[in-house]
């Protein structure tokens, strides 16, 4: 922990951060909270980096509460920043990134500064027996396995830990839990399972270079990390209908992620595209909140489980289009305010009125670091052979990221446990082997 923070309750705020004579950074925290944790190993490295120029505080937000509310502070952690007693630059919350941190660090110095600062900076490096990049419930039930079998491993993520899987809403068929569990539960109970096994992770960075070759991946441009192993675990990520309006509307109406939105649709109406198991399974969540749903499909049927549908088609304030397609997000003020749908049978064009929009429309392989690097099926997802090998040494995919006919949490948690078990086998028989070589061979 960097001796160049200060922890300061809401009675010394005015003092050391309004009246300071230094620019001023505040970090409100909580426990229990692994964003916080994750920002937390930053949040240390860049106070002893800027903190002869700046001043870096923290606040815990539990203790504090009437002064995070009179800031606006809702989350942990938020971070705020301020020079001569004025809120300056970006309120930063939830997955903090380091690179978002050091823009605004630069923010409050003069450019000679700044400039002076970074060329202080001292990059370094870290070896380990397997990297994981990817921390869903692929890459955390690897760490797990890896880490039981004392090798040290890497688990590497450019968000926070749990995947795609934090961000559901209910998991009611992953075995051993007889009620439903919140996604982000899960999650959270995977990844301090692998913590406890001793694992090691870095949350919430850039990957800014990644040698195939030499197995190795450089984080926010200063830790560069090589391993004897690595899996590939990136998971996937939301396909756009790269329908017109949608990517100038994403996080202004339009939302891939009910349980990070639908609370903001409270007797609204929600248009939601989509017919498979998550467009189905969100929108019973999104109703809890919105006043009317709309669900856009281009076929015939929903192709979600049927126990799911029959829910969804009870509920009075649910409307299905089905054979209809969206061809246009419109904006109304400053977000998506009506959708112009097509009957696919018909050819008819018509307009809804909608305060906000959800697509549901599959999911594409994160793959955007290994352009040309693996052999890939024919929808993009990396092949793997017995023992969830790549075409490339050394390296492994598992999870969404791998070619497979079925892609859910259990089998990503396969794929983990089988890529451990190989790797774990890989290594000891490259270890026994050193040591039975003829000493002459060793040195």
């Amino acid at each position: 922990m960097s001796t160049k923070i200060q922890y300061l309750n809401a009675s010394q705020f005015e003092d050391q951060v309004l009246h300071a004579d230094v620019p001023v950074v505040v970090d409100f925290y909580s426990t229990e909270c692994p964003p916080c944790e994750a920002l937390a190993s930053k949040y240390d490295a860049l106070a002893e980096l800027y903190g002869d120029d700046i001043r870096f505080v923290k606040i815990f937000r539990q203790e504090n509460r009437e002064l995070a509310l009179e800031l606006g502070v809702s989350s942990s952690p938020t971070v705020l920043f301020y020079q001569e007693g004025v809120r300056v630059g970006e309120t930063l919350a939830g997955g903090i990134k380091r690179a978002e941190l050091v823009r605004n660090l630069d923010a409050l110095l003069s450019t000679e500064r700044s400039a002076q600062v970074h060329a202080s900076q001292r990059p370094s490096r870290t070896e380990c027996d397997v990297l994981i990049l990817g921390a869903g419930p692929a890459g955390l039930t690897a760490a797990l396995y890896l880490a039981q079998a004392r090798f040290k491993t890497i688990v590497v993520d450019r968000a926070l830990a749990g995947g795609n899987v934090a961000l559901t809403h209910q998991v009611s068929n992953f075995p051993g839990f007889v009620e439903p569990q919140p996604g982000y539960m899960l999650a959270h109970h995977m990844t301090e399972q692998a913590k406890a096994a001793g694992a090691e992770f870095r949350l919430a960075v850039e990957v800014t270079d990644v040698d195939v070759t030499g197995r190795s991946v450089t984080l926010d441009g200063l830790e560069t990390i090589r391993a004897r192993k690595v899996i590939l675990a990136t998971g996937s990520s939301p396909r756009p209908l790269n329908v017109p309006g949608e990517r100038e509307y994403r996080g202004r109406g339009i939302s891939y992620c009910a349980t990070c939105d639908a609370k903001y649709y409270q007797d609204k109406h929600v248009v939601v595209v989509g017919g498979g198991n998550s467009a189905v399974e969100e929108a019973l969540f999104i109703a809890k909140f919105a006043s009317r749903i709309t669900v856009i499909h281009q076929l015939s049927h929903f192709q979600a489980n049927k126990q799911a549908q029959e829910r969804l088609l009870s509920i009075d304030k649910v409307e299905v289009l089905f054979e209809h397609e969206p061809r246009e997000f419109v904006r109304v003020g400053d977000t998506v305010g009506r959708v112009k749908v097509q009957n696919l049978e018909t050819g008819e064009l018509k307009d809804l009125a909608c305060h906000g929009v959800f697509i549901f429309a599959g999911m594409q392989p994160n793959l955007e670091l290994f352009e040309d690097e693996f052999a890939l099926d024919g929808f993009g997802y990396i092949q793997t052979t017995q023992g969830q090998h790549t075409s490339r040494p050394d390296w492994f995919a598992i999870g969404d990221v791998a070619s497979k006919r079925y892609r859910q949490i259990t089998t990503a948690v396969s794929d983990g446990t089988v890529a451990a078990m190989a790797i774990a086998q890989e290594l000891e028989s490259e270890e026994n082997a050193v040591l039975s070589a003829p000493r002459y061979q060793r040195e």
